[in-house]
């Protein structure tokens, strides 16, 4: 059972059980009183620690004037300090036995427990910090059943702390003045002896050799000093010894910054690859004997001391860099006008600089005199190097890809075939512009179920490939799936198993009507997708399907004998528009086999007149927008044009849309953003697209021109972009913008009678009308 001393609190650590190392668990029977007048047998009680055969007390104050206050709260958070020093035994340093550790020692007066702490030295190589925690330390036996009290701790006193000696040298100021006014005395501070360790530390610095010295040399702060900084000399190598040699114009550049060099043949009237890299960037040593060994230039030398296997072998850093050997490089100083250079047995000789060396050598070494040396003069053979040709590769053998094979046919070691990667970087998708042009097509076969397929053929113009989707009709037969994976497709007609590389198809070969043959298998194209269409247009120069230009001038060539039956034949009497189809007919017969169906559409797309008849037009929106306002009481116009005001810099009454729509929507308006952005479309623009917000205002403007109430309609179905099936460009085509785009009017004015000419002119009037 645990005894607790009622000066101190019940807490973990302040309750400890006697009956730790007791031998004798009898009771002494005596009588006592329990409560008053009630005698009774009670257990007669241990004599305390501080008993009469002690010389200890248990505090300051004789026994029955101690304080009432228990101990804890009287002495809180005084602690007594006191230096002190021990002995450490050293066997494995020559000339000192030992080593001097010093410490302190904290006493805390409220508990009784000690703490020894040794200071941490830099570059001590031992652990140091705390050495006992915290707790209450008996004295050493004998007397092993009392523990350590302040008054065991003075100035010169020696104490044993589990089986370490400490000597007491000095102590601070309050455990001075506490010792003193509890009737200690304490002595002067006692000087610690020398540590023979450090002393031999200090005066033998040679002996103490670390085993892995740093040999890091820091290159940082003459990279920044010298980074950009090159010298520049011109030299040449004189190689008309050897059978086809001739003089070699050099450029040698010193880098200031981890002085190395790098020369560069320049281009000569010998012969010789222009801008020939002679000597790659690297430091060059002034002897050359032989290529250095693997590992020649690191900074450690490892050792194998222990083990013989490979997986049991250790290394240790070999201190005295035994073996190696000082390797001297070309440095700033050795390199001036004159000085020859032995470049791996190869005699450069340097015979110019450039302005910024000059002013190097002359800020740093004093040199004034920079006179250039002149070539040598001789005979120069003129050399004719050919140009290295294609390499033959062996044929195809129909393994994997061409390309994969002829990579492997180049190098040894398998890589894989290198991509266009600047191909890749200009078609590759950004935003809604994806790059695949995809076509419509029908199947060509002997089978007639596959002649009523759909097909879609995607064409990527970021790697030339080309896949193949079927879109299943319902009860077909056929399911909706991909009829074949994305890959390049070869030209029909072609040696397979050859050493040249194969064609295939490009972009010049989808069109609208063409016929290509993937896998066996014949497609012809009968349409393409607006983005397609549109593509190929803004990229006529690579598309003459699509280069209206150049499809009008062929169509002006065949129309220039007949025009007049042309027009005669194909004008329209009502009104100034010809159909597709009809138009289409007359024109591939007179083309003949040489007019394809996406030249058609081009000139249909070009000259497009699809009749659009906006179901909401400005008056309309215009009364949505104020029975909103009304509805939403908003009146605040001033306020709107003070913004438009407040954002005008330069005070020219314009803003661009997104400024616009920024205003309207922090203004507060209670439109929805299908109405903001079809009121900004109705804006009147200038040549940069920016709006005059005046006319917003205006717009927005009750006294003017106030509409009727519209009816309520759903905004956000009926005013979205996407709402109304718009009429496919092509369908109608333009008469009079077809032919007045041909310019064949002056040969038709000559060889037609006046009805003729007066019945294209009354076209051409119904056209304005209109």
């Amino acid at each position: 059972m645990s005894i607790r001393s009622t000066d101190l609190p019940f807490l973990p650590g302040y309750s400890f059980n006697p009956n730790i190392g007791r031998s004798k668990f009898g009771l002494n029977p005596i009588f006592g009183f329990i409560g008053k007048g009630n005698r009774a047998l009670i257990e007669k009680v241990k004599p305390n620690m501080f008993g009469p055969l002690s010389d200890k007390f248990p505090s300051i104050y004789p026994p029955g004037q101690s304080m009432e206050l228990p101990s804890w709260i009287v002495f809180d958070k005084q602690i007594l300090c006191f230096d002190a020093y021990f002995q450490e035994t050293l066997q494995e340093v020559p000339g000192s036995p030992f080593q001097i550790r010093k410490v302190k020692i904290y006493y805390f007066l409220e508990d009784g427990t000690i703490q020894v702490i040794e200071p941490k030295v830099e570059n001590s190589g031992i652990s140091q910090g705390t050495l006992i925690s915290r707790q209450r330390i008996r004295i050493p036996a004998p007397m092993d059943d009392n523990f350590y009290e302040f008054i065991d701790f003075n100035i010169g006193r020696e104490i044993e702390l589990y089986g370490k000696v400490f000597k007491i040298t000095n102590c601070d100021h309050f455990s001075r003045t506490f010792l003193n006014r509890c009737g200690i005395s304490v002595p002067d501070p006692i000087v610690v002896p020398i540590d023979p360790y450090m002393n031999i530390r200090s005066h033998d610095k040679d002996s103490m050799q670390p085993k892995k010295p740093n040999r890091n040399v820091d290159t940082l702060g003459k990279f920044l000093e010298n980074d950009k900084k090159v010298l520049h000399f011109t030299a040449y190598w004189d190689d008309n010894i050897t059978e086809y040699g001739y003089l070699h114009l050099l450029e040698l550049r010193y880098y200031l910054a981890d002085d190395t060099i790098e020369i560069k043949e320049l281009q000569t009237e010998v012969g010789g690859e222009p801008s020939f890299m002679f000597l790659r960037k690297g430091k060059l040593p002034k002897r050359y004997k032989e290529l250095p060994p693997v590992g020649s230039n690191s900074n450690y030398t490892v050792l194998n001391v222990l083990g013989s296997a490979l997986s049991n072998r250790r290394y240790i850093v070999d201190p005295l860099d035994c073996g190696r050997e000082n390797i001297e490089y070309y440095e700033e100083k050795d390199l001036t006008i004159g000085a020859i250079v032995n470049c791996y047995g190869r005699k450069l000789v340097l015979i110019d600089c450039d302005s910024f060396t000059k002013d190097y050598y002359a800020t740093k070494y004093g040199i004034s005199e920079f006179t250039p040396i002149p070539l040598p003069s001789t005979k120069q053979k003129i050399v004719y190097i050919p140009k290295p040709k294609d390499r033959d590769l062996p044929p195809w053998n129909g393994f994997g890809t061409y390309e994969d094979s002829a990579q492997n046919c180049i190098t040894v070691e398998p890589k894989a075939p290198h991509r266009d990667f600047k191909k890749f970087l200009l078609y590759d998708r950004n935003g809604l512009d994806s790059h695949i042009l995809r076509f419509e097509a029908k199947m060509k076969s002997k089978i007639p179920e596959n002649c009523s397929r759909n097909f879609v053929i995607s064409y990527y113009l970021t790697d030339d490939t080309v896949s193949v989707f079927e879109v299943a009709k319902r009860n077909s037969g056929f399911a909706t799936s991909m009829f074949t994976k994305r890959a390049e497709v070869q030209l029909p007609g072609q040696k397979i198993f050859t050493s040249k590389p194969p064609l295939c198809y490009t972009p010049q070969h989808m069109f609208v009507g063409a016929t290509i043959i993937i896998n066996g298998f014949t497609f012809i194209l009968t349409n393409a997708d607006e983005y397609a269409l549109r593509y190929m247009e803004l990229n006529c120069g690579q598309f003459p399907k699509a280069n209206l230009k150049h499809i009008m001038e062929k169509v002006r060539e065949k129309l220039g004998p007949i025009y007049k039956d042309f027009v005669a034949e194909n004008m329209p009497v009502e009104s100034s528009v010809i159909t597709y189809e009809r138009l289409r007919d007359k024109l591939c017969l007179i083309m003949g086999d040489d007019f394809t169906e996406h030249e058609m559409i081009t000139i249909a797309r070009g000259f497009s007149a699809a009749c659009y008849n906006v179901k909401y037009d400005r008056e309309k929106i215009r009364a949505i927008a104020l029975t909103e306002l009304k509805r939403f009481l908003w009146d605040d116009l001033d306020r709107l044009e003070e913004y438009f005001l407040q954002n005008d810099h330069l005070k020219s009454g314009k803003l661009t849309k997104k400024e616009c729509y920024t205003i309207l929507k922090g203004s507060r308006l209670p439109f929805d953003n299908e109405l903001l952005e079809k009121i900004l479309e109705l804006m009147s623009k200038d040549e940069e697209c920016k709006i005059c917000y005046n006319e917003i205002i205006q717009f927005l403007d009750r006294s003017i021109c106030t509409p009727a109430d519209s009816l309520p309609i759903n905004i956000k179905n009926d005013l979205w972009w996407a709402s109304e099936a718009r009429p496919e460009a092509g369908k109608l085509i333009d008469w009079c913008a077809f032919n007045k785009y041909l310019d064949l009017e002056s040969t038709f004015r000559d060889n037609t009678d006046p009805d003729s000419i007066h019945a294209l002119e009354g076209t051409k009037n119904i056209h304005k009308a209109m």
